[in-house]
């Protein structure tokens, strides 16, 4: 029965163990994407990884809010999910060719994933209001995944049809899905859980930070043991225990509540968190790059490798400044400013040896973390705007 789809508000609000299994999907799918990146160290290969990525977030991000309105315990929902995972695991198979032959595999995937889900849904949700709800974002995602294929099949024309689909997907999801005959939805249809939400943002970003560490240990073992390869991976590791130490104060551990509290309307917060944890999730990758390149040649002076060590870092630092910005309505001072000390050094450090960049990178994380540290939390501040 359609009602027996729905996932009580009462339910429990921790992910169930489907769902994190789920998520291991996603290890090999940023992998992937983090090959991909390395291929090309280029503005341009830099794009089409990111495009790569959008996709691949997409289907995590709409499969997240999907088990937040549906019981994960149904036995639709696990044929549901498992049809998702796998489709992903096809997406991270394809994500490092997907633009030299296998754009049909990655494109094909991500259109199966979106038009298989209501295809299980549909069905299921007769009678119930909503369904319309799930027709609207299946007539919209039947039209992107023209530009999929076609950009699939049209090598010429691949990028620039995948962005224009990726554009189309993310922004809208912003505008409610509005369809010509069944309107658009409203914020209290799409009402989440914030705890659930939040706390599935944070699995999947411990994931890509399982990503750095994991990249890098890899290099490290197959690289040798000397002395300056040794030191790039403590850096590595310093780092990534900074990202995720940034990552817990404060916006990410204060966001269900945020969310919760806005009632109804706390999906929009809900929905840009999801964006702002693709930028956060985006600089993580960037980051996994750089620390590979970084232990595999740590005595390099490649100007195009010290730039993708620090462009992670300042892309993670500008999705948490605006995730804490959202959060609590404020944003305090040590946080632009460590976003302009990295920017400063990517400016002035082109000719340092990348473990000597990394190193100053390591100082200017910890010193915003010990800064973050010291700056006293406002009691009472869930995100719940004044008045």
């Amino acid at each position: 029965m359609p009602g027996q789809l729905l996932r009580p508000r009462e339910a429990s609000r921790r992910a169930s163990f489907l769902e994190l299994f789920f998520d291991l999907a996603f290890i090999l799918a940023l992998n992937r994407v983090s090959l991909a990146l390395e291929q090309d160290l280029t503005l341009g290969g830099a794009f089409r990884a990111a495009l790569l990525l959008a996709a691949i977030w997409w289907v995590w991000f709409v499969t997240a809010w999907s088990t937040d309105w549906f019981d994960p315990g149904t036995p639709l929902i696990i044929g549901l999910l498992l049809w998702v995972m796998f489709g992903g695991l096809m997406m991270a198979a394809a994500a490092p060719s997907a633009y030299s032959g296998h754009g049909l595999v990655f494109a094909g995937a991500y259109v199966a994933i979106h038009l298989g889900r209501p295809a299980f849904l549909l069905p299921a949700l007769r009678g119930n209001p909503l369904r319309v709800r799930t027709l609207r974002v299946a007539v919209w995602f039947a039209l992107s995944a023209v530009l999929w294929l076609t950009g699939a099949l049209v090598e010429p024309a691949q990028v620039a049809l995948w962005t224009v689909a990726v554009v189309l997907d993310l922004s809208l999801a912003r505008l409610r899905w509005p369809t010509p005959g069944l309107g658009r939805s409203s914020w209290a249809d799409l009402q989440v859980i914030g705890e659930h939400l939040a706390e599935r943002y944070q699995q999947i970003y411990i994931i890509a930070l399982g990503e750095l560490i994991l990249t890098a240990g890899i290099v490290y073992s197959t690289t040798g043991f000397d002395l300056s390869r040794t030191a790039a991976f403590a850096l590595a590791f310093v780092n990534a225990v900074s990202l995720g130490r940034l990552y817990l104060v404060p916006g990410g551990v204060r966001l269900g509540a945020a969310i919760d509290a806005l009632g109804p309307s706390g999906s929009r917060l809900g929905l840009l968190a999801g964006y702002l944890h693709l930028v956060m999730v985006a600089g993580v990758v960037a980051a996994a790059v750089g620390a590979q390149l970084m232990i595999a040649e740590p005595l390099s002076r490649d100007p195009a490798a010290l730039m993708m060590a620090l462009s992670g870092p300042a892309l993670f630092l500008i999705g948490w400044i605006l995730l804490s910005a959202a959060v609590h309505h404020r944003v305090s001072w040590h946080r632009p400013v460590g976003l302009a000390a990295i920017a400063a050094l990517a400016l002035v450090g082109r000719g340092l040896p990348l473990l000597a960049g990394s190193a100053i990178l390591s100082v200017l994380l910890i010193l915003v973390a010990h800064a973050e540290k010291l700056t006293p939390a406002r009691t009472g501040d869930t995100g719940r705007r004044p008045g």
